[in-house]
């Protein structure tokens, strides 16, 4: 058998040499798959912004006058300081997040779990205070255009990132588990995306709905 051959017939029947030309040749399926989804939800979350855009074009005064009473909760510019701090706490998540990804990358499990669970910990914060902002927020899904578009815009948020704190949940257990290394972490890598791409659509609706 000549040396060629030889060598041919030990990356056939080693798997982790065909892993490791794997991670050389190309993007692994589950990070294809979540930049694939990403993908699709930009173009979803672009046509609600659309949608709002135009309905603010299209109204004589915005924020508007109707229902009586309630205008001056309509005003979100007036008191963006809380919605601040929740930019705020999801900013510091995307950041811990990637901290936990660099470790991974570098083997260090006891990193990646802390900066994890510091991730979870702070998106669980963010969605806690959404619903508190709900509560106090002083107007309702029903209470004009102004109502509807502003839950329709945050409520698809706040369903993205209850779907990352589950993902955050399932890649916490299972480094805890030992099944990532810095080898093995794809899964911790497409999550990170996924939760990064969530941060940047809050700091556009932050942007839209309580600047501009």
């Amino acid at each position: 058998m000549t040396s060629n051959a030889h060598a041919m017939t030990t990356v056939e029947h080693n798997p982790v040499a065909g892993l490791a030309h794997d991670a050389r040749g190309g993007i692994s399926n589950p990070i294809l798959g979540m930049i694939l989804f990403i993908t699709s939800e930009v173009m979803f979350f672009s046509g609600l912004f659309a949608a709002y855009f135009n309905v603010r074009a299209n109204a004589p005064h915005w924020p508007p006058l109707q229902p009586e009473g309630l205008a001056e909760h309509f005003n979100l510019h007036a008191e963006p300081w809380y919605a601040l701090g929740l930019t705020i706490v999801l900013i510091t998540s995307s950041v811990t997040c990637q901290l936990g990804v660099a470790a991974i990358r570098r083997n260090d499990r006891t990193g990646y779990i802390r900066a994890i669970s510091v991730t979870l910990v702070l998106g669980i914060l963010f969605l806690l205070g959404q619903a508190y902002d709900y509560s106090t927020i002083g107007f309702g899904l029903g209470d004009g255009v102004f109502g509807t578009t502003f839950y329709t815009l945050t409520g698809f948020h706040g369903a993205h990132v209850f779907g990352g704190v589950i993902m955050l949940s399932v890649i916490l257990y299972r480094g805890m588990a030992g099944q990532f290394s810095a080898r093995h972490h794809d899964a911790v890598e497409a999550t990170s995306i996924y939760w990064h791409f969530v941060d940047v659509v809050w700091i556009a609706l932050f942007s839209t709905l309580y600047v501009l």
